[in-house]
């Protein structure tokens, strides 16, 4: 079964190691856009599936807990999705500290980027393309029918070789090359399956960018950046083996652009803020030293404040507050409203004891930007470092309402309450945060733990008595996505 899944993640594509395969691409007809799928998979089973794999992928893989860069990369993500077509599911978007170049999108309109991916686009509308490609994967169901020509199996025969592959995917390193052998046998029944898949999103995706306000050609530029590097190297990029790149799909991708005019859109200045935090904070010295580098050669006033603000991460980062803080004043005095300024003077702050004025500051900037997820998280932060617990409680337990698969606010609600010293309350919390992470026994044992600390409160021993029941049920229903 694990070879039959394999070629069915991400873009339901092949992990073939050889990129140069020959393809016979030129007539293939590609599926009617919003084939239902419905006979094997429904959205709802979808979703749930999604569920369930991105907590494996939490519990195991390096996903980025960094508010301000989810919160650029989920803005990003919701423009594409507001202008794509045969919306079914909510989206959500994942950075993933990796060297490897790839993306992959799977069940539940989950999408994950390789911090690499980012770093290696050249302007904001070659990301978007990406991710616009990744939706369509996404809106089109091409894992739910590639489940329905694989004779119709039952979804949950599917669940434990999808979530072994989906780890696989995250960590690459570890013995993807194995997996890749295994599947060799079923390969070439699959490949005209998936070129059909690739092209469909390509298709799908370039309307979508187009529609967004991003440059069309950005996609065809991304596609021949790769292969021009993959064409210089013993071993293409992942995302070349993940997604294969014939010829022919160049060339379709090209002529489609066609019917757009080329548009000059400039990048925004948050995707070179992004670029910066994920050079210097999930990166090295060096790569840290050729970003500023380039950033040096930026002519624009973008530019100018992206090495700035670069810059000042990388003083932070060597723990130089002073002159961190020298560098980002003039930023955030000319733009007192930009989260990526205001998230790093907090933590110039709290980091200096002036919990106060970060406090103040991010009251001010919620005032004016009350939906930032970046601000919220940033202000419990600064409540618990001034020691207000209470206000950091209040705080957080409206945010893990709205956002109950966010593991920041779960991991502050549990520094929180362990202010107060509200064990039982801390030990839900903390609960809730490893139930996020796939580990269901370990999350009901510690809530029938915590019972014990409520010590009489009975309104509190109900609630996390109906919890354990829900997370019960959970544990049932995703049990059958662990069969191998």
């Amino acid at each position: 079964m694990l070879k039959k899944a394999i070629a069915l993640v991400l873009s339901t594509s092949l992990l073939l190691q050889n990129a140069s395969i020959a393809y016979a691409a030129d007539n293939i007809k590609l599926p009617d856009i919003g084939t239902a799928a419905s006979s094997t998979l429904s959205i709802g089973q979808e979703n749930e599936m999604g569920d369930y794999y991105m907590r494996l992928l939490r519990g195991s893989a390096p996903i980025a807990n960094d508010p301000v860069l989810n919160q650029y990369i989920n803005d990003l993500g919701k423009k594409l999705v507001s202008k794509s077509e045969s919306v079914q599911t909510p989206f959500h978007f994942y950075v993933m500290k990796s060297n490897v170049l790839n993306a992959f999108a799977f069940f539940g309109g989950n999408v994950v980027i390789h911090s690499r991916l980012i770093m290696d686009t050249d302007n904001e509308s070659q990301l978007a393309s990406v991710m616009a490609h990744e939706i369509g994967h996404v809106t089109q169901r091409h894992l739910a029918r590639a489940m329905e020509a694989q004779n119709k199996n039952s979804p949950y025969v599917w669940g434990g070789a999808l979530g072994s592959l989906l780890l696989t995917l995250a960590n690459p390193e570890a013995g993807i090359a194995g997996i890749t052998t295994t599947m060799a046998s079923s390969a070439q029944s699959m490949i005209s399956f998936t070129q059909s898949n690739e092209q469909e999103a390509d298709r799908v995706g370039l309307r979508t960018l187009a529609k967004a306000g991003f440059d069309p050609y950005a996609s065809s530029e991304f596609l021949q950046k790769l292969a021009d590097e993959s064409r210089f190297s013993s071993k293409p990029p992942e995302i070349l083996m993940t997604h294969p790149l014939p010829n022919s799909r160049l060339s379709d991708i090209r002529n489609r652009s066609l019917q757009y005019s080329k548009k000059n859109i400039p990048s925004s200045l948050s995707y070179y803020l992004a670029k910066a935090r994920i050079a210097i904070f999930m990166g090295n010295s060096n790569t840290a030293k050729l970003l500023i580098n380039d950033y040096r050669k930026l002519n624009s006033d973008q530019g100018k404040k992206a090495l700035s603000y670069a810059i000042a991460l990388n003083y932070y980062n060597n723990q130089d507050t002073a002159r961190a803080k020298n560098e980002l004043q003039p930023l955030l005095d000319n733009d007192p409203d930009n989260i990526w300024y205001i998230d790093l003077m907090t933590d110039i702050d709290l980091d200096s004891n002036d919990s106060s004025t970060a406090i103040t500051r991010l009251q001010t900037a919620l005032k004016r930007s009350p939906d930032s997820t970046a601000l919220q998280l940033n202000l419990a932060n600064a409540y618990i470092k001034a020691g207000k617990y209470q206000q950091a409680v209040s705080l957080l337990h409206r945010y893990t309402f709205d956002h109950n698969d966010d593991t920041n606010g779960w991991d502050l609600l549990v520094t929180a309450y362990g202010g107060l010293k509200s064990r039982a309350q801390e030990m839900s919390a903390t609960a809730e945060l490893i139930a996020l992470k796939g580990r269901f026994p370990d999350a009901i044992q510690l809530l029938t733990n915590a019972k014990t600390q409520a010590k009489g409160n009975q309104t509190l021993i109900s609630k996390i008595d109906a919890r354990i029941n829900q997370l019960k049920q959970l544990q049932k229903r995703y049990a059958v996505y662990s069969r191998k």
